[in-house]
């Protein structure tokens, strides 16, 4: 597998959005789309936390996610991570994300990735208006270095940060879904979230009473038709029922098996990054 294949795999996992599949008709499906409309829930503690990822069982990575609200109404989430142990010496990979969003109406506002690999260096920023996204993508190998900028038109398009923030706070009852339009990088999806019902879990911060949401996304093609990705199947998501809603464990089924990311340790606090 193309090494910028596998890291896009482990930074989508780390953002927390994964499993691209038809998620809705193909047809008029700008019309199944939820609004964009912040529930009434408690806003999220500024926080520390900590997550290991994995493929089928086997811990391969790491993550430090620093959530912040800065005096401006902003909210900074900022997160570390790269590969560890026998997977580091396959494949060297960091990855460095900061996602901006308002903290008032949650839409994004600004998200810059920088991916370090053995031989390039991939910077990726995307700037976000109520109707557009902008995203420039710099890939530094040597010294030499190319930039390709793209865009897509689409209300109130969310990054995968925004996304989680709103999603946090609706009702989330029973067989709830929410359609949302993500821009997480360099690519527009459809995302479809279907409340599965409420489950117990085990990680290693403790046990939780849980809300267990199934994820299914669609790319949108460049003339806005739906389109399926051949690597990815779709995921399980499983977030505190409790004001947090945190991400507890992600398992996200793809073509080389199951991806997962684990809550390790969450602390709150000032949350600076």
């Amino acid at each position: 597998m193309h090494a910028f294949d596998r890291s896009r795999i482990l930074a989508v996992v780390a953002t927390l959005l994964v499993a691209p599949i038809y998620a809705a008709p193909a047809e008029n499906w700008e019309s199944t789309v939820s609004p964009f409309a912040p529930g009434v829930f408690p806003e999220l503690r500024p926080l520390r936390a900590k997550y290991n990822f994995g493929w089928n069982g086997v811990t391969a990575g790491t993550a430090d996610v620093r959530l912040a609200k800065t005096a401006g109404g902003r909210f900074e989430l900022e997160a570390k991570g790269g590969t560890i142990g026998l997977a580091r010496t396959l494949w060297n990979y960091d990855v460095k994300h900061l996602g901006i969003s308002d903290a008032r109406t949650l839409r994004p506002i600004e998200v810059t990735e920088v991916e370090t690999l053995r031989k390039k260096e991939v910077t990726t920023k995307v700037s976000f208006t109520p109707d557009r996204v902008t995203s420039v993508r710099d890939e530094r190998r040597d010294s030499k270095t190319t930039s390709k900028t793209r865009g897509f038109e689409f209300p109130n398009i969310a990054s995968l940060n925004s996304a989680l923030l709103y999603l946090r706070t609706q009702p989330l009852t029973d067989g709830a879904v929410q359609r949302i339009v993500v821009y997480p990088a360099t690519t527009a999806y459809l995302g479809t979230i279907t409340v599965v019902g409420r489950d117990r879990i085990t990680v290693p911060t403790g046990t939780y009473d849980a809300i267990k949401v199934d994820l299914q996304l669609s790319k949108i093609g460049k003339k806005r038709e739906l389109q399926q990705h051949k690597k990815f199947r779709r995921a399980s998501i499983w977030l505190s029922n409790d004001p947090e809603r945190l991400i507890l464990r992600i398992e996200a089924h793809i073509f080389i098996g199951t991806v997962f990311a684990e809550l390790q340790s969450v602390e709150f606090g000032n949350g600076k990054p």
